[in-house]
């Protein structure tokens, strides 16, 4: 770890209105397309709290947990068990590379000095504006490979979204669902339930691989703020559901598209 990175205000002074506030906010712009919002998120607790690039990578994975071990039933219930578990193969394929590179992520990032990793969060920033886009204004096709390319490309896919969802702090649904439609040929709302039995796990092995860093004190530190903006984050969450198609797309997707970019570019320039 560099001593840069402990540059930071260990504990938020915030008031837990504020706190919880903030998180249903970042909830609801997620819940509206579907998502936890966690890229959305992290911006918020560089810029507005004032956390360093990994104390807030360290948060934002902490409340990304909780908000996917809420949903995670209710997701899973959408979906019939049966039919999730016959598609075993695909999640196990993702994972034998996300599990590699969540922890490649996570060991990039307490050794990447601050200024890096600013600028590093604000490339991953794009790309998740990119994919948002992609994503939500565009008919995902499947690239129909054949066994022999499906599995090592599912792998290397995973690796990829391992180190972004480590990196960022986030579960990983916004790359995680568009990868299995295109590799596996999942219809969405299937995608949607692989991505959480993916996301989990892969999420479980950054946070073990955090815990080993002494930036990891400031999850400790920060544990009421953690819990209240995670509670926040879920309420939104369930608002921004109610809210789904309250506004179309065509304005929505444009909108937080704009909001990522505006961020990254913000994080670029963070000093």
């Amino acid at each position: 770890m560099t001593t840069d990175q402990n540059l930071v205000p260990l504990r938020s002074t915030r008031s837990a209105p504020a706190v919880f506030g903030a998180g249903a906010a970042i909830g609801i712009l997620g819940g509206m397309i579907g998502l936890g919002g966690a890229e959305f998120r992290l911006p918020l607790l560089i810029g507005l709290f004032g956390f360093a690039a990994l104390s807030a990578i360290i948060l934002n994975k902490a409340m990304s947990l909780v908000v996917v071990l809420v949903a995670m039933p209710a997701r899973l219930a959408a979906v019939p068990a049966a039919e999730v578990a016959a598609r075993w193969p695909v999640a196990v394929n993702l994972l034998a590379g996300s599990l590699l590179g969540a922890w490649a992520g996570a060991s990039w990032a307490v050794r990447m000095r601050t200024a890096s990793l600013y600028k590093v969060l604000a490339g991953l920033m794009v790309l998740m504006a990119a994919a948002l886009v992609v994503t939500h204004t565009t008919t995902l096709g499947t690239l129909d490979l054949p066994l022999w390319a499906e599995v090592p490309s599912g792998v290397a896919a995973g690796f990829g979204i391992g180190v972004v969802a480590a990196i960022m702090g986030v579960a990983g649904g916004e790359l995680l669902i568009p990868a299995i439609v295109l590799l596996f040929g999942e219809d969405i709302r299937t995608a949607g339930s692989l991505s959480l039995l993916v996301s989990l796990p892969t999420m479980l092995v950054a946070f073990a691989r955090y815990s080993r860093d002494g930036s990891f004190e400031v999850l400790g530190a920060n544990l009421r703020f953690t819990m209240v903006m995670a509670a926040g984050s879920v309420a939104g969450a369930v608002l921004g559901g109610l809210l789904l198609g309250a506004l179309p797309d065509a304005v929505l997707i444009p909108a937080l598209a704009l909001i990522l970019l505006v961020s990254a570019v913000k994080l670029a320039r963070h000093e």
